[in-house]
Parts: structure tokens; sequence; C-alpha cells
């Protein structure tokens, strides 16, 4: 999944499905790839308390439109996982720009095993190497909004994120809204080269209600991208 993903969720479903029947009938890019990483690390929280997980992409993409689907063996809660997006990205008047939806499903969970069921839509604008992202949850849960500041500094990548849901009360809710109230999470990321990086992952404010693991988090991922 890419890290920050406006075309509706829907459309970019069949964006995709259109043009993995019939590639000859689009001139757009296609990518693929695979990873392993040694815990399964989701804005700044272990979702798989340590557990190792694989994942795996496809990606089309055409005149600044893209569409793709991501897949993880998942997490120790929830199972295994697909997510389903779609969006567009570009420059507008010097800042770079990403916007879009995406959709994440749990075979295993009946409240978010279809489409649509858990969902956000973003936006990211970036400038001089610096990219803030938004995401907004707007199908499933209580309701949440995301927020991450993130920028390279030579071979580290460098991420400030804050969880911010609008309650926890219910039990049944998901991941985000478990948190009782805001967290704050700081991620740096060393790339190794372009198939190995390492992360340290802590956080680094939380309300004393907000039911989060402040321990550090330290990730080592390999990925491969993937040609046919």
């Amino acid at each position: 999944m890419r890290n920050f993903k406006m075309i509706p969720a829907a459309l970019a479903a069949s964006v995709l499905a259109s043009a993995v029947a019939a590639p000859s009938a689009l001139a757009a890019d296609v990518d693929a790839s695979a990873a392993v990483a040694s815990s399964y690390l989701f804005r700044g929280v272990d979702l798989g308390n340590g557990s190792a997980a694989v994942s795996g992409d496809i990606n089309i993409s055409e005149a600044g439109f893209y569409a793709g689907v991501w897949g993880s063996s998942g997490d120790d809660s929830l199972g295994a996982e697909y997510d389903v997006y779609g969006g567009w990205s570009g420059e507008v008047g010097g800042l770079s720009v990403d916007v879009g939806a995406l959709t994440y499903m749990y075979p295993k969970d009946p409240a978010s095993d279809s489409f649509g069921d858990f969902s956000e839509v973003y936006v990211s604008l970036g400038v001089a190497g610096v990219t803030l992202s938004i995401f907004d949850n707007v199908a499933g849960g209580n309701g949440y909004i995301y927020y991450a500041l993130s920028g390279d500094i030579g071979p580290w990548s460098l991420t400030l994120g804050m969880a911010d849901p609008d309650t926890a009360d219910d039990p049944a809710t998901t991941m985000i809204n478990e948190s009782a109230d805001d967290y704050v999470h700081f991620d740096a990321t060393y790339n190794y080269n372009d198939n190995l990086s390492f992360t340290l992952s802590k956080v680094v404010d939380d309300d004393e209600n907000a039911g989060v693991d402040d321990d550090t988090n330290f990730v080592v991922t390999y990925s491969i991208p993937l040609t046919k």
C-alpha cells in the first residue's frame, strides 16, 4: 500500500479490474513488489506483537491516476489483510499533491470483510522535501483523523504522526479507535539500499488512557520490486 495516497475507491477498483482483465487496452504502467518485515508496524503501533509480516502489492498508473491492491499476512487481532486504493498524484502550483481513497478488508472479521466497510480518504501535500498527509476515516470505526509530517535527509526517512480518534467508548471499534485519546509517534528509517531498511519507532506522547504500547519498536524490512 502506498504510504500516502481524489478518485472514489469504487472507481479505483473498477480501473484496476479493467486493467488486469485487458492490459493491452491501457497504456498504463504496472508495478509490483513483495516485502517481508520483522513486525507489522502501522502508524507507530506494532499490530503483530513482534510477529513477522509478509506483504505484496500491484499498482497500475497512467497520467497521474493510480489504483492498486496491497495484501499482507496481517496482524494478531484481525488476521490477513488486503487493501484496495486509488487516487491521483501530480504537481499543482509547485506543490506535490496526492489525493485518493482506500478501503481495508479483513476476510476473518465480519465488521470489515467487504469492500467499503472500513475506509479512509486522504490528501498529501509536499514542498521542499517535506510532506504533510491527512487520512480521514469515512466508514467503519467511530471516526478518526491521522496526520503525518514526513521528509527525507540523505538515506534517512523521518515521520512524525498523530492519531486523533473521535471516541473510543465502543470496545468493538477498530485498532485506531481502541485508543482512548490522541497519541503521537516518531519513526526514523535508515534506507541501507533500495531493498533493505531499518526503522526505529517510538510513541513519544499519549494520553494516559490511550491504550498504545510506548515501547520502542525496531523493524527490519526487505522489499523486492518485481518485474515480468
